[in-house]
């Protein structure tokens, strides 16, 4: 089986050469130039290297969708990458060579004759088309066989590595086991409300001692002193005219915005004639199926035949139009003739009509309008300013000539306050320093600005009497989670001792069950399903959660089916990527191996010239 596989994959491998030569035009390598370098006794072809050159940049070339130039190709690195393939090849040739690895003269005959380069009108082996076709890529026939003789070998050696390469079907299945596998745990919640001793008011020392110990939390970050001036589009709404006839154009082209007729979520079912759409309306009606089973005896799903929101005028024909807009919520009508046959409607819901007042309709297409324009108006402002600014004003002298607004912001790196919003003003004040001259920039809304940067804040502690009530706060929620985690873990003993059980803690208990491993659950903090595949079976633990903690407790374990269907492509999977990977790996340690026990030589002056003929 191997062999024939080997057999196959060289006659691809041919076919592929051959054409990639003709079209090349490899006849220009037919001259001095005929190899590239040597691998021990083995040459490297010149038709070769262009081949592989010309198939990578082909190759690339479609990915991008432009044809590369070989300058590109050079970028990429292709050449490079060519040379080190065939030398590789080659290196494999010489170890087929050095241990006796080899096909016969008829193996090479049969593979010749199957190659359709070399084949006559009927369909047979021709001797004359064999040699006019290695003689238009500068080959001689000995030259060939050799090399195909050397693939054949390569291919066989290439094939030994790599198919005897498999890893054991028991580490899939443990590896698919362990991520399969599912967990059922209980667990109670625990809050302030819940402590026997309420946490008492901190005194003073106790929150200096607090605000020192967690000084990072208190401190402000780097600063940035930012003075700009902003020009946005409201700031010229009183500038701009909108025209009534502008509006009533506008009014007409979303008329459909503001006047929505009735509509209904329907779904519809066609039959293939009267008689069929008229049997199964019977079987609704008097309750031996209901829509959905219909639905699925006809092999389709809900989804299939769902219409989504309609309008009266989107049904195909008036009498499905009529007797859909008839007929009330939750109910199937039917059957009516439809484009595509006799049908029957189910209405899930109806969406009433809505209708705008013209006037608001007007006052919004007003506003929509106006914002357009001033939008519209601030941007013929840049240029101007932009020369002002080139000119030498400032920030200041830009508010006194036009509507521009001149504020000042403490900006630093994660804020989101006011301009700092923007996420194009957050890059640009992440760059400034104070060597930049103000430029007129735009933001999202189509506001536009400058800026200046007058002063570095380096970091600093918050006073502490300025942030004494965030410390105050901070120290109640960490004394407040200790008090919880400490009677939590004395109820957990008593739960070990004996002495209680987790129903009878008075704590509201929530059961998960069929909690995977890289899962997550509702409600749970981060850390939860890591917390669970930690424990053992009948294990209890403490989980904290802000201001709360939750009491853990592991009620099962359960491994995959062996028969589960999720479990068995899982294993399959596993057990292909992981023996692929392991295959490769094996491939190119020796391929390294190989190479490294091989004289390599490459003539530049050869690669040159093919080179040349890309150009």
């Amino acid at each position: 089986m191997a062999a024939k596989k080997s057999k196959s994959l060289v006659w691809g491998l041919m076919i592929l050469l051959i054409l990639g030569l003709g079209g090349f035009g490899a006849t220009s390598f037919s001259g001095t130039v005929t190899t590239i370098g040597k691998v021990g006794d083995k040459p490297i072809r010149a038709s070769a290297y262009a081949n592989a050159v010309q198939s990578q940049m082909n190759s690339i070339g479609q990915q991008m969708g432009n044809q590369l130039t070989f300058q590109q190709a050079q970028m990429f690195g292709i050449p490079n990458a060519a040379i080190s393939q065939l030398v590789d090849q080659r290196a494999l040739d010489v170890e087929a060579e050095k241990i006796g690895l080899s096909v016969g003269d008829a193996n090479v005959a049969k593979q010749i004759e199957q190659i359709q380069a070399f084949k006559g009108l009927d369909g047979k082996f021709s001797r004359e088309n064999y040699n006019d076709a290695l003689k238009r890529v500068g080959l001689h026939q000995a030259d060939f066989e050799s090399d195909l003789r050397d693939e054949s070998a390569r291919s066989i050696l290439q094939g030994a590595i790599v198919s005897s390469t498999r890893m054991p079907a028991a580490y899939a299945k443990t590896l698919a086991s362990y991520i399969g596998e599912t967990r059922a745990v209980t667990y109670g919640v625990m809050t302030s409300e819940d402590l026997k001793t309420p946490v008492a008011t901190p005194t003073e020392d106790e929150l200096q001692a607090y605000y020192k110990d967690h000084i990072a939390e208190f401190t402000d970050p780097e600063k940035k002193r930012i003075t700009y001036a902003i020009l946005s589009p409201d700031d010229l709404l009183d500038e701009v005219h909108v025209d009534q006839a502008n509006i009533d154009a506008q009014y007409e082209q979303r008329k459909d915005e503001f006047e929505r007729p009735e509509r209904r979520l329907v779904e519809r079912l066609v039959f293939p004639d009267a008689a069929s759409a008229k049997a199964a309306k019977a079987k609704l009606d008097d309750g031996s199926m209901d829509f959905d089973a219909l639905v699925k005896s006809r092999g389709l799903d809900l989804s299939d035949i769902d219409m989504g929101d309609v309008a009266q005028s989107d049904l195909s024909t008036k009498a499905a139009g009529d007797a859909v807009f008839a007929a009330k919520s939750d109910t199937v009508v039917g059957p009516v003739d439809s484009d595509l046959g006799p049908a029957l409607y189910r209405i899930n819901g109806i969406l009433t009509s809505d209708s705008t007042p013209k006037a608001e309709a007007e006052k919004q297409i007003r506003e929509d309008l106006a914002a357009d324009a001033a939008r519209r108006a601030v941007a013929a402002k840049e240029s101007d300013l932009e020369d002002e600014l080139a000119g030498g004003a400032t920030l200041e002298d830009l508010t006194k000539n036009s509507k521009m607004q001149l504020q000042s912001i403490d900006w630093y790196k994660g804020m989101t306050d006011g301009i700092a919003a923007y996420s194009d003003f957050g890059v640009e004040a992440a760059k400034l320093t104070a060597d930049d001259y103000p430029e007129i920039k735009e933001l999202d809304d189509g506001s536009i600005y400058a800026m200046r940067l007058d002063k570095e804040i380096p970091s600093a502690p918050q006073p502490f009497e300025d942030v004494k009530s965030k410390v105050a706060e901070a120290w109640t929620k960490a004394q407040t989670l200790k008090a919880l985690d400490a009677q939590a873990q004395d109820l957990i003993q008593q739960m070990k001792d004996g002495k209680t059980a987790l129903a009878s803690t008075g704590l509201q208990l929530t059961t998960e069950t069929d909690v995977t491993r890289n899962g997550s659950v509702l409600g749970t903090p981060d850390g939860f399903n890591a917390a669970v595949f930690a424990m053992k079976k009948g294990d209890y633990k403490v989980l904290d959660d802000e201001e709360r903690v939750l009491i853990l407790r592991l009620d099962s374990v359960a491994q995959p089916a062996a028969d589960d269907s999720d479990n068995q492509s899982m294993q399959s999977q596993i057990e292909s990527r992981v023996s692929s990977s392991l295959a490769q790996d094996l491939y190119e340690a020796y391929i390294k191996d190989v190479r490294a026990r091989v004289d390599v030589k490459i003539n530049e002056d050869a690669v040159n010239a093919v080179n040349g003929q890309f150009r």
